[in-house]
């Protein structure tokens, strides 16, 4: 059976994306159309990718949304030095050995940064619904590829039914053949032509069962089904649907898949994520605003000295003369010693400090490299563009195919209904021929033959239909399942 699969599907996802991260205990014996969907819903790969990309557009909303906020960081180092360093307790260049300790913590915000904070996080809303949008788009693609597959089980097992039914009753015409041979009113040459025919059901019977064994484990490694030697589908009858979609025109089924399908929403987000994406781009050209606050402390291990008593040796110094009098000027002379370090938390809360200010950025010259920014980000808005009038006129072309292909196949459908009606009468016109002796058994193969092949198409013209509508019902916005 061929079925026309309008919508664009990648290959990969043809071959086979389905995870088998599920327990195996939980499937069904016999699946269900609607089970297979489902099944296919939570475990195929190309979803999960897509649910992945739908969580990477949450984690960017989410970071934009942190732009806002105030970064605070901090740091904390305990040095060595040797050699001539400087004692940062007198300011003097040592040569010692040295144990320092500072704490910093930094606090910034954006004052203002040419709008590039909010044109980020409203471009993280876009890319959120994007993905929303691309993760339906995928779920609708994996369910028809789903139902073609599953409606193409059905077409196997029922040509198989229909083979093996015909073959019952060439079973049966070669015992009442060989009869009316061994009584001598049938040359044995009609007993060979019926045991030929039977050959050949046989023959395509064998083929017929080997198809249907393909088609179930092709559907089985598709969803990844460990066990798929004993899989199978639900004995379930599927008629043609009663539906009015095909009294709907094409122009009002295009109208109602702008609204309920993916490909359209996607392309315009997509034109959105550009424009923003030259937004951004030129918000690089504005000066940028921001406001900045450091707390630092310090601690070291060095001795410290500090002034002590008058010294008895020498109480007083002088340190000038007096030009009207030529007296000496002279002031205490204190003592210094050298004593220990203060204690860690002391030092920590004498040593620390404060800084705050503003930091104004005006881009001047770097090289194009903005310019050239806005220039590509322009030229991706405008590849958005073409894919979007792409994107529109590819869903005109696939309902119109749809539309097409529905109303083909429900043409061949009926067609087929009559051609089976018509040779059910002449097979059993040919057979009452044969039963008298007025025909053949090459005339009666013939004409089983011919029921055959006419049931055969009837079996294909019916889900080949039933295929094409539920194509056109999902550009309606009917889906299979609800998911």
């Amino acid at each position: 059976m061929k079925m026309k699969f309008t919508l664009s599907i990648l290959s990969v996802i043809l071959l086979g994306c389905f995870s088998g991260l599920n327990a195996q205990n939980d499937i069904p014996a016999r699946w269900t159309l609607e089970a297979c969907v489902k099944y296919a819903m939570d475990n195929n790969i190309s979803i999960k990718q897509s649910m992945l990309d739908l969580e990477t557009a949450d984690i960017s909303r989410s970071e934009a949304i942190g732009n806002y906020l105030p970064s605070l960081n901090g740091n904390s180092n305990n040095t060595w030095n040797s050699g001539l360093t400087q004692n940062i307790t007198t300011g003097v260049l040592e040569s010692q050995v040295t144990r320092n300790f500072s704490v910093n913590a930094t606090s910034g915000i954006t004052i203002f940064d040419g709008l590039r904070n909010l044109r980020v996080f409203q471009r993280a809303k876009l890319e959120q619904l994007a993905s929303q949008y691309s993760l339906q788009l995928m779920k609708d693609d994996i369910a028809l590829f789903v139902a073609n597959a599953y409606l193409q089980i059905l077409v196997n097992k029922q040509q198989l039914e229909v083979l093996i039914e015909q073959n019952n009753v060439t079973q049966e015409q070669i015992e009442q053949t060989r009869k009316t041979v061994e009584i001598g009113t049938a040359p044995q040459g009609d007993l060979l032509e019926i045991k030929a025919t039977n050959a050949d059901e046989e023959q395509q019977i064998v083929v017929a069962e080997n198809n249907l064994r393909i088609s179930k484990i092709s559907l089985a490694q598709t969803l990844l089904i460990k066990n798929y030697q004993n899989f199978d589908i639900a004995d379930e009858e599927y008629n043609v649907p009663i539906t009015d979609i095909m009294s709907k025109t094409p122009e009002e089924i295009i109208a109602k898949s702008r609204e309920e399908r993916y490909e359209v929403k996607v392309a315009e987000q997509n034109v959105d994520l550009a424009v923003k994406d030259v937004q951004i781009a030129r918000s690089q050209l504005y000066p940028s605003l921001s406001g900045f606050v450091n707390y630092n402390t310090r601690e070291t291990d060095r001795d410290r000295t500090v002034q002590g008593g008058l010294d008895p040796n020498s109480p007083t110094r002088q340190i000038g003369i007096l030009e009207s009098t030529g007296g000496a000027v002279v002031v205490p002379n204190f003592q210094f010693q050298t004593i220990g370090p203060r204690n860690f938390i002391d030092q920590l809360w004498r040593n620390d400090g404060l800084t705050y200010g503003v930091q104004l950025d005006i881009p001047v010259f770097n090289g194009f490299a903005t310019r050239n920014s806005i220039k590509r980000a322009e030229v991706n808005t405008r590849r958005a563009e073409f894919q979007l009038e792409q994107a529109e006129l590819d869903l005109e072309s696939n309902v119109y195919q749809a539309y097409v292909d529905a109303q083909g196949s429900a043409k061949a459908y009926e067609a087929a209904l009559k051609a089976v009606e018509s040779q059910e009468l002449a097979f059993e016109y040919a057979q009452q021929r044969f039963e008298v002796g007025v025909s053949n058994a090459f005339e009666l193969s013939q004409s089983k033959f011919r029921l055959t092949n006419a049931e055969n198409r009837l079996i294909n013209s019916k889900y080949d239909y039933i295929f094409n509508l539920k194509v056109l019902e999902l550009f309606f916005g009917i889906r299979i399942i609800n998911y």
